[in-house]
């Protein structure tokens, strides 16, 4: 079977942020198992606040059109997002939101979405780790926009001291589950491929 390419991105936009942390660990994780990878940040896909009206007027921002591009480019898609008052960050959201509006040569509506698979991770200073945070992205991934995303998620919970001086995951378990959850999203990336 051909060798699948993975997206990594943070819903966070603080290069240091515990998810940023996650997301760079992911990637050296799947370099090392000699998987193609792509890291991004949202930053470098600036868009203005999604609204209808001014999607009828001028479409989507060029930002949205290629960041769809990046994500139809991989079969599979690993998303760090911290937790925002029980939900993702705005960022995220808005991402989302107007990737799902992206359409090119009579592409299907949430066209980035399918045909993918998606791993969501959260690290968050909190006691769980962002879970809730992750449930609000899995709804949007799911129930919103139609993607299939892996049942295996891992929160880092305490994230503050939750990473070495290598940024790479602590204790041994929570670095052996987030391993765990990128095979898998390799396994079924690769049947995407």
């Amino acid at each position: 079977m051909p060798s699948p390419k993975i997206l990594v991105m943070s819903g966070s936009l603080r290069p240091r942020s515990h998810n940023a942390r996650l997301a760079a660990w992911a990637v050296k994780e799947l370099t090392l198992i000699e998987i193609e990878t792509t890291r991004i940040s949202l930053e470098d896909y600036p868009m203005a606040i999604y609204d209808p009206d001014e999607e009828i007027k001028s479409g989507p921002p060029q930002s949205a059109i290629k960041l769809k591009q990046m994500m139809t480019a991989h079969q599979g898609i690993f998303i760090t997002t911290p937790e925002h008052n029980a939900s993702i960050p705005a960022v995220l959201k808005n991402a989302i939101d107007w990737v799902s509006r992206v359409r090119e040569r009579g592409d299907p509506a949430f066209s980035a979405f399918r045909k993918r698979v998606f791993a969501i991770a959260s690290a968050s200073s909190e006691q769980q780790g962002g879970l809730r945070g992750l449930a609000a992205l899995r709804d949007i991934l799911e129930l919103g926009c139609g993607a299939l995303v892996i049942p295996e998620q891992v929160a880092v919970p305490q994230a503050d001291a939750a990473f070495d001086d290598m940024d790479n995951p602590t204790p041994n378990a929570v670095a052996n589950a987030l391993r765990l959850e990128l095979a898998r999203l390799v396994d079924m990336a690769r049947m995407m491929a």
